[in-house]
């Protein structure tokens, strides 16, 4: 049976021993498992009684085992989601030097140019740029299970019509749906992962998400390499291979992520009434909920006038366009630099996703202390890009050049989940967050459409040119990350200070009652 504390919360009174915010930190303590009754003065921003009261309800054990529950219930299957939409960024640039030199390579077979081929990351990205923010909007309101799986299956469709095109007509076509189709997909995740999550656990998860996602670089790398050798068999060449291949699994994942990806916890048949309510109180009040079904377009128009949605929208773009024309032409590079058959360099494109997992791994676990502060991370790994790029302007040796590309491309695949826990921060309820991540994320992507077109084929073979302008907007990013960190500095200090705090408080048996609720607003800076 809980006991029942009655505890005044004033910053004058310190009497009681069921409360403490003696540590020096200004935090709020409470031991676990003690049924919180408030009366008094209310120090607490944001507080509400029910929510501490659901909030103390667990031990520090009881909740890593549910915490732990959630994780193998969320994280598997969003990350199976992303590692298939990861397979399918890739696998238009394996296409392009699949069976190059013969009749069966795409280019040759649709009769296109390098420029015309680039093409089609425009067209792929237009409808995704456009969709993705309204796509986060309905996937709040038919639920992630449904949306998740809508889209899937409707991008393996497409995938699937990549097989029978047979001119450069037919593979823009698709492109331009198969943007349309997914569109949403990332955001989504990012979106769902709010309703179960605080922001500071953001980013362990997104360490295995990404780590998932980074993996199918290797598995797209080999799958070229198989469908490369096998050009030919049933009729169909290598590239018509791998889209098939790929379409079928992403349909299939698609019709089960309807049946097992867990929508929310107010809607879990795995939780008790107990839980979810633990669940739902742990999460700072800014953060959505489930029973937001209706669209608020106040909380719309709010994050639409707050500055830092369009400073994290810049910083995104800047490092999209600076470095997504060189992940598009990364197998190309490599396979001109002439150290083994055009099927075999596709093997060489594995290092780098290797590095990047181990970067990943490595940095992830090492921001989750909150010792250091996030944006740290991100400007270190700016620092590494332009480096690397720098070495490919230069162009000393082949051997130079390829360890720069696997240097550069796997530390750019560790940029994303350093930024993404640092913006969700920052938002606030259903519609501001559906909206505002969807938004980032979408027009952030506006690299993907232009990147690739800074590498045009009178730069060919070096690029140096290229090279040299995904320099100046990955330096661009840099300082943009600076003045983004300068504006958010109190809610992202406060953050990790308060994830601390959380971790002390848990080996004690203790949990905190409060929460970091965009001090940045609060605060009047933004």
């Amino acid at each position: 049976m809980a006991s029942t504390a009655k505890i005044v919360v004033n910053p004058v009174s310190t009497e009681t021993d069921s409360i403490s915010s003696g540590s020096g930190d200004g935090f709020h303590r409470v031991a676990r498992g003690e049924v919180v009754e408030i009366k008094g003065e209310r120090e607490i921003r944001g507080f509400d009684v029910e929510r501490m009261r659901a909030r103390t309800a667990l031990t520090a054990d009881e909740e890593k085992k549910l915490i732990r529950r959630i994780d193998w219930r969320l994280m598997p299957v969003c990350s199976l989601i992303f590692f298939f939409k990861a397979l399918d960024v890739d696998n238009v640039a394996n296409a392009r030097i699949m069976n190059r030199g013969t009749p069966r390579n795409i280019m040759t077979q649709l009769n296109m140019t390098a420029d015309e081929f680039a093409l089609v990351t425009v067209l792929y990205y237009i409808p995704y740029i456009l969709a993705e923010a309204p796509s986060n909007l309905l996937l709040k309101r038919f639920s992630p299970s449904r949306w998740q799986s809508r889209i899937m299956v409707t991008w393996g469709i497409v995938l699937a019509l990549h097989v029978p095109i047979t001119n450069k007509a037919g593979l823009y076509t698709v492109r331009f749906f198969l943007g349309l189709a997914e569109a949403g997909m990332f955001p989504g995740v990012i979106l769902q992962m709010t309703y179960w999550y605080r922001p500071d656990e953001m980013s362990l998860r997104l360490l295995y998400f990404f780590i998932c996602g980074n993996s199918a670089g290797i598995f797209s790398g080999l799958f070229a390499f198989a469908f490369d050798t096998i050009s030919g068999a049933g009729g169909l060449s290598g590239w018509q291979w791998l889209f098939l291949v790929e379409a079928i699994g992403t349909i299939l994942v698609g019709l089960v992520i309807w049946l097992v990806l867990p929508d929310f916890p107010e809607t879990a048949p795995w939780l008790t009434d107990r839980e979810k309510a633990f669940i739902q109180a742990r999460l700072p009040e800014n953060a959505p909920r489930a029973s937001e079904q209706d669209f608020n377009v106040g909380e719309i128009w709010s994050s639409l006038k707050d500055k830092r949605l369009w400073l994290f929208t810049l910083m995104f773009s800047l490092f999209t366009v600076g470095t997504a024309g060189v992940r598009f032409y990364q197998p190309t590079v490599i396979a001109n630099l002439g150290f083994t058959t055009i099927a075999e360099a596709q093997l060489l494109n594995l290092p780098i996703s290797v590095v990047g997992l181990v970067v990943i791994f490595v940095t992830g676990y090492s921001v989750d202390t909150g010792r250091l502060p996030r944006p740290l991370y991100t400007l270190t790994f700016l620092l590494i890009i332009i480096a690397s790029y720098g070495v490919l302007i230069a162009y000393p040796s082949h051997g130079a050049v390829y360890a720069a590309t696997v240097i550069g491309n796997a530390v750019t695949s560790a940029w994303y989940p350093m930024m993404w826990p640092w913006r969700v921060q920052t938002t606030s309820r259903a519609t501001g967050s559906a909206f505002s991540i969807g938004f980032v994320n979408s027009y952030g992507q506006i690299g993907g459409a232009i990147g690739p077109q800074i590498f045009r084929s009178i730069y060919a073979p070096k690029y140096t040119a290229s090279f040299g302008a995904a320099t100046g907007l990955v330096g661009a990013c840099f300082i943009t990350t600076l003045i983004t960190w300068w504006v958010t500095r109190q809610t992202e200090s406060d953050t990790r200070k308060l994830k601390r705090a959380r971790n002390a408080a848990s080996k004690r048996g203790e949990t905190i009652l409060d929460d970091v609720v965009d001090n940045d607003l609060r605060e009047g800076r933004v």
